[in-house]
Formats: C-alpha cells, sequence, structure tokens
C-alpha cells in the first residue's frame, strides 16, 4: 500500500527534497506550494535566473539533455523526488536511474519519455489505447512530410516531435507551404530529433484542457479527480487566454473524462496532468498530455480551491487534494513585446483597478516580442465577464525597456 510522505525540515538532515528539472513560470508556482509545505526545493534550468531559480532553495544551470551532466547533479543532490516541468530532458537517463532504483521520478520516467516524443503518446493513445485523434503521420525527411501531408489532407498542422508551447508548429494550407513548415519545425525542436508529426485537422468547435489528478486516497489506493474544464483560444500553438469552467454537453463531458482517465491510468504514478482534447458536440478526440501542470491552467490560481499547483505539490507527496471550483473566472498572457534583459512593467496599477483581477509577472530575465511574461488572472459571477476583464487588465500592462 501507498503512504503519504513524512515531511522534513527544509535544510536539515530530515528535508524532504525535491529536485525540479525546468523551473520556468509553472515550476515557479510549484516550488511555492511545495515550500508552504517545508520542502527542500532544487530547481534546475538551462539558463541562470530562470522565475523557478528565484523562489527555490538551491539553482542549478545545466543543459539537462546531457544525460552525464543530470545524472551527476542528481549523484550530488539526492532528491526523494524528480519533477520534470519541461520536456528537453534526457529522460533516457532518468528511465536509466528510475529502473536501478535510485530515483523517484513524477509521475514515472517512462511518462516522461512517452510524453517528450510526440510520436510515442500519439501512439500510445491511437494505437495502444484505441483513442480518438486527429488522422496523423510521422516523418523524418522533407520526402516523408511531403507524402504525410497529402495522405492526412490539407489544410493540415505540422510539429516536431519533440517541442512546447507551439514552438516549430506551423498550418500548412498547400503542397508549396510544407518545405516552410519542415524548415520550422527543425528551428522549433527543443531537442533536434530531425522528425516530426503532420496532423489533419479535426471540425471541432472548441478545444480544452482537463486537468487529472492521481493522488492517493485514504485506503493507499490511487485515486483519479478531474478539475472542472478549461477553455482556451491558441494563437501560432501558444495559449492567449483560458478560462474555467468550459460549457461542455454533458456526455462530451463524460468521454473527455474516459479518454483522460484512460491516458493517465497508463501512464502512472502520482500528480496532475493536463490532457488537451478537442470537441465538436457530444465528440471528443484525444490531442496531447503533460505530466504536469499546464500553462492554460494558471487560471486555477484564481479559480480552484487548490491551484493545480497546489494539486501537483500535494498529489506527489501523497497528500489528499480539492478539486474543487470557487468561482468561474479567466486568464489572459501578458507578453514581453521587446527583445531585451531585464525589462520592466508600467500600468500595473491600472490592471488591478479592473474589478476582482490579479497579476502574475513571472520574473523572466530576457524578453522576446512573443514571450509570455506575466499572466493576468479575473473571477467573476460568469466566465464571459471574466474573460472580457481579464484581457483588460492584461492590455493595461505595457512592458518597456528602461
Amino acid at each position: 500500500m501507498n503512504t503519504p510522505r513524512t515531511l522534513g525540515t527544509p535544510l536539515s538532515p530530515t528535508a524532504t527534497k525535491v529536485m525540479l528539472l525546468g523551473s520556468g513560470e509553472l515550476g515557479k508556482e510549484v516550488i511555492i506550494a511545495l515550500q508552504r509545505l517545508g520542502v527542500e526545493v532544487i530547481a534546475v534550468d538551462r539558463y541562470p535566473n530562470a522565475p523557478g531559480h528565484q523562489v527555490a532553495h538551491r539553482a542549478h544551470v545545466i543543459n539537462m539533455t546531457d544525460g552525464a551532466a543530470l545524472a551527476a547533479l542528481i549523484e550530488q543532490e539526492k532528491p526523494d523526488l524528480i519533477v520534470p516541468e519541461i520536456e528537453a530532458i534526457a529522460t533516457d537517463k532518468l528511465a536509466e536511474l528510475e529502473a536501478a532504483g535510485k530515483i523517484t521520478c513524477i509521475p514515472t520516467a517512462r511518462a516522461a519519455q512517452l510524453t517528450m516524443n510526440r510520436e510515442g503518446i500519439r501512439r500510445l493513445a491511437a494505437e495502444t489505447l484505441g483513442l480518438a485523434t486527429s488522422p496523423y503521420h510521422f516523418a523524418s525527411s522533407l520526402e516523408e512530410l511531403e507524402a504525410g501531408a497529402a495522405s492526412v489532407g490539407f489544410p493540415c498542422v505540422v510539429k516536431p516531435v519533440m517541442s512546447s508551447s507551439g514552438k516549430g508548429q506551423s498550418k500548412v494550407d498547400s503542397a508549396a507551404d510544407v518545405k516552410a513548415a519542415w524548415d520550422y519545425a527543425a528551428a522549433g525542436s527543443r531537442v533536434d530529433s530531425g522528425r516530426v508529426i503532420v496532423e489533419g485537422f479535426i471540425d471541432f468547435d472548441y478545444e480544452i484542457t482537463l486537468l487529472t489528478v492521481r493522488s492517493l486516497g485514504a485506503d493507499g489506493q490511487v485515486v483519479t479527480q478531474f478539475c472542472e474544464p478549461i477553455g482556451h483560444v491558441q494563437v501560432q500553438g501558444d495559449y492567449v487566454e483560458s478560462w474555467q469552467p468550459c460549457r461542455m454537453d454533458p456526455v462530451a463531458l463524460e468521454r473527455a473524462r474516459d479518454i483522460a482517465g484512460k491516458v493517465t491510468g497508463d501512464l502512472g504514478g502520482l500528480g496532475l496532468f493536463g490532457v488537451e482534447l478537442f470537441v465538436k458536440n457530444d465528440m471528443v478526440w484525444f490531442s496531447e498530455v503533460s505530466p504536469r501542470p499546464h500553462d492554460t491552467g494558471m487560471v486555477t490560481m484564481a479559480t480552484q480551491v487548490q491551484s493545480e499547483f497546489e494539486l501537483h505539490a500535494k498529489a506527489i507527496l501523497g497528500l489528499p487534494v480539492n478539486v474543487a471550483l470557487k468561482a468561474p473566472g479567466a486568464s489572459a498572457v501578458i507578453y514581453g513585446q521587446h527583445e531585451a534583459a531585464g525589462i520592466a512593467f508600467e500600468g500595473v496599477a491600472d490592471a488591478l483597478r479592473v474589478p476582482d483581477t490579479d497579476i502574475r509577472l513571472f520574473g523572466k530575465p530576457e524578453s522576446f516580442a512573443r514571450r509570455r511574461m506575466g499572466v493576468t488572472l479575473a473571477t467573476a459571477t460568469d466566465v464571459e465577464t471574466a474573460r472580457v476583464n481579464a484581457k483588460l487588465a492584461a492590455s493595461k500592462v505595457k512592458p518597456v525597456v528602461k
């Protein structure tokens, strides 16, 4: 039987130590949630002063796709739990260390391996679990991509098998656009595998993220619970706004939970998963899954009794969780708008004067025009009002170069 972890005192011999691999804005919130439970946190990222670095007990900068460097750091820190927060990690090394009994990876090293690579998770969902997905082909050359695109039909979407947050993703409207999509995918891949997925379009009405939590029940058995569905809008593969709850046909919601339960049940382990799904009427198709908090789920910092970050922190420690909704709400992204280091933000006070809003500025050391630098949160009696207010508040925040 599984049991909750005994929690020690940070920076002492009794400490419960968690290492985050990837320490962006999502990792930062997980770190804060863990520290509220007295956990000692080690934040790792590929660049210095990442958002999570700024709040962790210790910070390290390494190339996390370098298996030897990753193993050396794990041996140095000897964490109780390793929590991958991004895709660009030497997951084969994590699997090797887990198989040898040297680490506990959240939710499992196999889950990290499969979800880091779109090919692994798509084949699991469609071919092993038999779930409905968009038509797809994988390609390792321009010629294979051209054939795959012709097979699924135009328009279609091309993505690197290893990337995140829409990087390297493009819509292809005709055969003449395939070469540009191949080049763009290569530039956007987190790990250059030279392989892409081409997906046919699904005629869907909307897409959702269904946050799914695997935690321990009172009897020590794993319990699966679902947050209220989160609707979101994506532009060029990046989320720009999200809201919760997203209204759904009851049959579609039941099907979405069934799909999410099957995928996360196969991946196993404990923690929160972000399951992305396409919906039309009462039909549901699986898109992707992240074995960690999801960017669209930042809205839960305003809407839920426990945010997705608190849910993840508690679940991985074997503690009970509460997925209840507190209030309808929405989030809207604040982009950097500039290519510069150490930018500043004006208009924050104006943003917070919008009724029932809050703001998170992530503290990223370098800004890009389309880099997510913050998010506004809003609650209201209905989702529509919350969406308007979240976007209005975001529009008032002005990134500036000093």
